[in-house]
């Protein structure tokens, strides 16, 4: 290796020198070695072995994706996603820290939950791959992994506990490098799990996938990126100055704690309109490719997913179904607002008919509370951290998540989820966290650039702030109590929307 490639004093991981002999017999005295960082040999193959794996992981509080890669050529191969298996122990960061500190075993449970959950997307992502190993996974020789801190203290096995609590320490901050078979991940055993270091307590290591995958750093126009999830998390900023922070949104954003809400799967109603007259809704369902109206009889819809609930709420506000308070008007001439069997007030988006549970699917008061909750959080966070910089505009908005490149920009921008700018310049970049743990997993740069940006960030506790709650509680309306929307004026003027004349300019 020294002579042919120039790298020296390699140590040999002892897995795969238990290896050596028979692979060189196998081999006919060829064989091709795996080596990681020019530092230590984890593989050892028979014969000539030219692709190489690697995976990199989005570990969300709600849902997770994992992407293989073939390492010579950058190119995804696979994808692969599934609820994350903790859900039942909490659907959020506070309620899975709880679950740890009230149960002696809350730790390891949850723990358990994810390394079993990963090895599933694992053994799915390789199923068309060739391998030499014992298990599928054996080709993966490199995996990145990102999420947010509670994420990050709970798949390590660290205790959680205290980044619940006031000052919100984490246990360790920086990169990590783990041999896969200490975690009892199902790859290469020899391989290292690289993951990504965290910002601050609430502010993790997907954060940081986000800002190396964006490189607001390099840019000289201030803007503001939004990572929507269960955990939203926040960054504003340009070259000179960078702040990020977090705000608990919920699960609203990705179809959790909604009545009829469900995953981004076959079946789930994804876009919404209504028309502003007669208030009847025409929506796409995943895995159909028109819209679809209650005459064409039925569509087999099963619930609502994420994108499509941001959607109906942001119409329904439109259309005149529901104020700017979040209320339903109960005056319509339409038998599409009703009272439920609690005497609450909802929407018949789909008649029992059109779906395949047999029920209407309905977006209900609680739905669009859970809504104004999230979206309050993150304007809110958006607020505080630019008045925190100083920051009197926003040159561009851009929308990350796992579910992001769904998500409608006027939709978002109708509901006030973050500071009024124009509709061109919100830019729907998808699940940035998960690119920029691709980007590590192909760059070793990009490693090194996320530990010093992380450091570079300045994290902001926007809970803290005295004014939260009161911009909070402005931020619960639609698009907010106060301010000036003149953007979303503008638009809604040219779409001959009624609502356009209450809204700020």
């Amino acid at each position: 290796m020294a002579e042919i490639y120039g790298i020296k004093d390699l140590t040999f991981d002892f897995q795969a020198l238990l290896k050596l002999q028979d692979a060189l017999r196998d081999g006919e005295w060829t064989i091709t070695v795996t080596v990681w960082q020019d530092k230590e040999i984890i593989k050892v193959e028979p014969g000539h072995v030219d692709v190489c794996y690697g995976l990199a992981v989005d570990i969300g509080t709600t849902t997770c994706v994992g992407y293989l890669c073939d390492l010579s050529t950058g190119k995804v191969i696979n994808t692969e996603s599934m609820m994350n298996p903790q859900v039942p122990y909490g659907e959020d960061v506070m309620s899975r820290i709880t679950y740890a500190m009230s149960n002696p075993e809350g730790l390891k449970t949850m723990q358990d939950a994810i390394i079993t959950g990963l090895n599933e997307i694992i053994n799915k992502v390789v199923s068309e791959v060739k391998n030499n190993g014992a298990n599928p996974g054996f080709a993966i020789d490199d995996l990145t992994i990102v999420f947010n801190t509670a994420m990050h203290h709970i798949f390590l096995g660290l205790n959680p506990v205290y980044i619940g609590r006031s000052p919100f320490i984490p246990a360790v901050q920086r990169s990590l490098d783990i041999k896969a078979r200490d975690l009892g991940l199902m790859i290469n055993p020899g391989a290292f799990i690289h993951v990504l270091p965290i910002e601050a307590g609430f502010v993790g290591a997907d954060n940081v996938g986000v800002l190396i995958a964006q490189e607001q750093y390099f840019q000289d126009e201030m803007v503001l990126i939004i990572d929507i999830g269960t955990n939203g998390e926040l960054l504003l900023g340009n070259r000179d100055r960078v702040c990020s922070t977090s705000c608990a949104t919920g699960p609203a954003f990705e179809g959790a704690q909604i009545k009829f809400g469900m995953r981004a799967a076959p079946g789930a109603i994804e876009k919404v309109r209504i028309d502003p007259v007669t208030k009847e809704p025409q929506y796409k369902v995943i895995g159909k490719a028109d819209w679809h109206t209650h005459i064409e009889g039925k569509i087999n819809a099963k619930g609502i997913c994420g994108s499509a609930i941001i959607d109906v709420v942001a119409e329904m506000f439109k259309a005149g179904i529901i104020d700017k308070t979040g209320k339903f008007v109960m005056t319509l001439d339409t038998n599409r607002v009703r009272k439920n069997i609690d005497g609450k007030p909802e929407y018949v988006l789909a008649w029992a008919e059109e779906t395949s549970i047999n029920a209407d699917i309905t977006v209900t008061q609680g739905d669009v509370r859970a809504l104004q909750l999230a979206k309050g959080a993150l304007y809110t966070g958006a607020k505080l951290m630019m008045q925190k910089m100083g920051v009197e505009k926003l040159d561009r908005v851009e929308l990350a998540g796992a579910f992001g490149s769904h998500i409608d920009r006027e939709a978002s921008l109708t509901l006030g989820m973050f500071p009024d700018v124009p509709i061109d310049k919100v830019v729907v970049v998808g699940n940035a966290a998960g690119d920029g743990a691709r980007m590590a997993l192909l760059n070793r740069k990009k490693r090194l650039e996320a530990d010093e940006r992380a450091r570079w960030v300045e994290f902001v506790e926007i809970a803290t702030e005295p004014a939260f709650e009161k911009e909070f509680m402005q931020a619960m309306h639609i698009p907010h109590m106060k301010e000036k929307f003149p953007n979303l004026k503008k638009m809604l003027e040219e779409q001959n929307a009624p609502v356009a004349s209450g809204i700020k300019g």
